[in-house]
């Protein structure tokens, strides 16, 4: 008996032992750059110019926002930072995602991922008010000290389709405890395009806020006359930007809206930059385009600078050149237009019949399209229509429907079904890149 408690002993001494050590290394690997102590950032007005100072340097953003994607990539085609809508999104805490940011000479503004009226949080209700900013103050306290913190966003869109004002008091509530436990970064809230009476109450309620961040798409093409209507003149960042919405474009007949080809949004991303970002040198602090990296939102291509496929799309050559001033060697095919043989193209409310064969016709330009391949799919329209950017499940691609596909022409069969469907389009080099477009039609 004693030698079998002297072995449970030493058992139970090991196994503790191991589980110390475990903890050991994984405090060793999540946030290995504390010791280097917090980056101080601050606001300034400089020659009449807002401005992000970042240990004294001035820090213009240039920037993407990032969840999922290759964030460290930013860094490789010339930007500087991204941001996050959240501290943990279920596959990288907030430490590990600061920690790649610093390997790779990057800041993130950290989202604080502030619930939404919209998503059923009542503003009302103090306990859940008060509930929620103590979580806020449990991620704060875990994360300021790390050197790639760039600051703070403290919800994303709270005023999109909401009625209670009482949101923007917790907003400076959790700025407020920020600076009182954080004094070397900035706080902002990212908003749904800006108007004039959140304006107005979190410009005399939220003195907390160092600044605003306004999120457009399409409409970014007049954001200072938003910025003017809703009177406002301080300082912000475009924290959205990017493709124009779904909700901005053209719609089938049956609805569904009309996506750009990767080109054109290109082209719109280069032109909003320019004439848009940069033209305000006053009070613009920088931007985040969107996206870096994918999701389904209507398509699985509508947003994302990055195919599926983790392919680099046209908008990352642009924004190389936006940020570097120098194009890469090599960029992305262009897509100049995709249309349906002797059916019509994208906006002619293509209406096709079941089971029958027909040819997608795709313009390209490419230096060397003998390098180029070229695959396509076809999927039923989305059922479940996401809000707001929140998740939406893609739509199951139906197999065996493609027949033929390369740098002129994909060959396809339509369903057998009747309904709304989508056959999307995608060209790839050997850099993995890619060009993307598609058509919405209806099978009767």
């Amino acid at each position: 008996m004693k030698t079998l408690k002297k072995i449970y002993l030493i058992f139970i001494s090991v196994t503790l032992s191991m589980i110390i050590t475990a903890c050991n290394q994984g405090q060793e690997t999540a946030g290995k750059y504390l010791s280097e102590g917090p980056s101080h950032v601050e606001m300034r007005m400089i020659d009449g110019k807002y401005r992000l100072f970042v240990n004294g340097e001035e820090f213009y953003v240039k920037g993407a926002g990032c969840e999922f994607g290759p964030c460290y990539l930013i860094a490789a085609h010339g930007g500087n930072s991204f941001r996050t809508w959240r501290t943990d999104n279920g596959r990288r805490s907030g430490m590990e995602v600061l920690d790649e940011a610093r390997e790779h000479g990057l800041m993130v503004m950290m989202g604080l991922d502030v619930e939404r009226e919209r998503h059923g949080f009542d503003y009302n209700d103090e306990k859940a008010v008060a509930a929620q900013l103590e979580r806020f103050r449990k991620e704060v306290m875990e994360l300021k000290d790390h050197p790639a913190l760039l600051g703070w966003g403290i919800g994303n869109e709270l005023n999109l389709h909401y009625t209670n004002l009482k949101v923007w008091d917790a907003v400076n509530d959790i700025a407020k405890m920020i600076k009182e436990v954080d004094g070397h970064h900035v706080t902002t809230t990212m908003l749904a395009g800006i108007g004039p009476e959140e304006v107005e109450y979190i410009s005399a309620n939220c003195p907390d806020l160092d600044f605003l961040s306004i999120q457009m798409y399409g409409e970014i093409v007049n954001l200072q006359q938003y910025i003017d209507n809703a009177g406002y003149d301080g300082p912000y960042l475009v924290t959205e930007w990017g493709a124009t919405g779904h909700w901005e474009m053209p719609e089938t007949s049956w609805g569904r809206p009309i996506e750009q080809t990767s080109t054109e949004k290109a082209e719109a991303v280069k032109y909003r930059y320019k004439n848009v970002i940069l033209e305000d040198d006053t009070n613009c602090m920088g931007s985040y385009v969107f996206l870096w990296g994918q999701k389904q939102e209507r398509t699985p291509s509508w947003y994302g600078l990055f195919t599926e496929k983790g392919e680099k799309t046209e908008a990352i050559n642009v924004m190389e050149y936006l940020w570097t001033g120098q194009w890469p060697d090599y960029t992305a095919p262009r897509m100049l237009d995709i249309y349906i043989l002797d059916e019509g193209g994208r906006f002619d409310n293509i209406q096709l019949d079941k089971d029958t064969g027909y040819k997608v016709i795709i313009e390209v330009d490419h230096p060397d399209k003998t390098k180029l391949s070229v695959r396509a799919e076809i999927m039923p329209e989305p059922k479940e229509l996401s809000d707001g950017g929140d998740f939406e499940p893609r739509p199951e691609s139906i197999e065996g429907l493609v027949i033929s596909a390369n740098t002129s022409e994909v060959n396809f069969k339509t369903p057998a079904e009747e309904g709304e469907y989508r056959i999307l389009v995608y060209v790839s080099d050997q850099d993995n890149n890619a060009g993307t477009a598609n058509i919405p039609f209806l099978v009767k």
